[in-house]
């Protein structure tokens, strides 16, 4: 509930589905989750890259870079992972609404975080792709150096490690990362977007 009082919603004039008309395909959101290293934010931009190839209009929003800047406020506690998603859930949303294709790229550890974002979008704007990989191959890839840190109790709260990690029960899309190149696992999300209808083949 907003705590916001005497404010009204302002109808926009120009609507969600003229923005999609004029961008020649329809909008949504596509949930990157899984654990730290299991490649979200590589697999994120490896689609974002076809999807510009094809003439999509899209936009990455990365775990880390909205720490940055949207969300520096917040820091790793249970109430704080869950403000991110949420304040996330509603960028996600502006830009479904104002026609593009929106990837979002974060840990995302909670199954009622996640849940609560669904319930923003329409049926079929929201794709949940579970990114999943081993723990011991996201320790092993460990790109910047967290769970090594973790083990050694520099950093708490951390996920897979000291905090859980809630799989999604039912995701739109599974990509094992270690099974498969980076590219096939883009190719499986453009193949479900077309197949979806979101986007069309061969634009």
């Amino acid at each position: 509930m907003t705590k916001s009082l005497n404010i009204t919603w302002h109808e926009a004039t120009i609507k969600r589905e003229d923005r999609q008309k004029l961008n020649n395909h329809l909008s949504n959101v596509i949930w990157f989750t899984g654990l730290s290293g299991s490649g979200k934010s590589t697999i994120a931009n490896f689609v974002e890259r076809k999807l510009h190839e094809i003439g999509v209009r899209s936009y990455v929003l990365d775990g880390d870079n909205i720490r940055f800047g949207l969300n520096k406020d917040l820091g790793f506690s249970d109430e704080d992972r869950k403000e991110n998603i949420r304040r996330i859930g509603e960028v996600a949303k502006l830009f479904v609404d104002s026609g593009q294709m929106v990837l979002t790229a974060f840990i995302s550890p909670f199954l009622e975080d996640r849940d609560n974002v669904r319930k923003l979008f329409d049926q079929g704007d929201f794709i949940e792709v579970y990114v999943k990989c081993p723990l011991n191959e996201c320790e092993n890839r460990d790109p910047k150096g967290l769970y090594k840190k973790a083990r050694n109790g520099e950093i708490r709260e951390f996920t897979g490690i000291s905090s859980p990690y809630e799989e999604p029960l039912n995701p739109e899309i599974v990509i094992e990362t270690d099974q498969y190149s980076i590219e096939e696992c883009a190719d499986k999300v453009i193949a479900y977007l077309i197949e979806k209808g979101r986007i069309k083949g061969g634009l």
